[in-house]
């Protein structure tokens, strides 16, 4: 604990899923949470549930905050951004993890499914980034921690545009990592694999057979399982922590080792 104390940390899309587990996350090592979220209600109960979490665990007087934020729109994330340094000052950490998945067929894609692909999974990041870094720049310190996809870097059949959204992420992650390491400002990504969350048990639970649709994608895992969202907030507590001082423009993967394989 408190490998985060005394930081301000905003958490994009963090009313639940991975989003969830990396704000319960950084108030159990003490930080300040911002829960920067479209659905405000869902946020606040998260809020809460996190409170009650630290509190159960020892960590009283956990600081959380939730701001009802929609990332594709600049004005939106400034004042989210503006909301969290009145309730808690500047912010140190920014973790970019708002996303939605588009799965389309090139060919019959509509330009809204583009461009709502891009507007949540790229500006969404860049939208974050831009609304953080002229004040960390000027205290010359911050982390930002984008988190991508193991489809940043491998192609699915049928699940475009999204990785080409991702892989601007990590250009994006890298370009700003570069441009910004002589202020002592870190910008790294997070590429997760299959992890259980609600998208992926309602992805198995619409197919024809949810147990067979399950035990399919177990079968493409090394270890057998998926990853689960808590493993993925442990490594942005690490990359948003001063234990990762000189890591810079990079992007770890968690996925149990499934982007390596060279096929099934």
């Amino acid at each position: 604990m408190n490998r985060l104390a005394d930081k301000v940390a905003m958490i994009t899309g963090a009313g639940r899923g991975i989003g969830a587990a990396i704000a319960l996350a950084f108030a159990r090592e003490g930080a300040a949470v911002v829960l920067a979220e479209l659905d405000l209600d869902m946020a606040q109960q998260t809020a809460k549930q996190i409170e009650n979490a630290c509190a159960a665990n020892g960590v009283s007087g956990a600081r959380v905050r939730a701001v009802q934020t929609d990332v594709t729109l600049s004005a939106s994330v400034q004042h989210a951004v503006g909301e969290a340094e009145h309730a808690f000052g500047k912010i140190d950490v920014l973790v970019n993890n708002a996303g939605i998945n588009v799965f389309c067929d090139p060919l019959t894609m509509t330009d809204d499914d583009w461009r709502r692909c891009f507007a949540v999974d790229l500006d969404g990041v860049w939208n974050g980034c831009r609304a953080v870094l002229p004040g960390m720049v000027e205290r010359r310190a911050g982390s930002i921690v984008n988190i991508a996809s193991t489809h940043s870097f491998k192609i699915i059949p049928g699940c475009f545009p999204y990785p080409v959204a991702k892989h601007g992420v990590i250009g994006l992650t890298r370009a700003l990592g570069i441009e910004y390491a002589p202020r002592n400002v870190r910008v790294n990504a997070i590429a997760p694999g299959y992890i259980e969350t609600q998208l992926t048990l309602d992805w198995w639970n619409g197919q024809a057979d949810p147990v067979a649709a399950k035990q399919a994608t177990l079968d493409l895992q090394p270890m057998g399982r998926i990853g689960q969202p808590e493993e993925v907030a442990m490594t942005a507590v690490f990359l948003a922590s001063d234990e990762a001082p000189f890591i810079n423009a990079s992007c770890i993967t968690v996925d149990g080792g499934r982007s390596a394989l060279y096929h099934d």
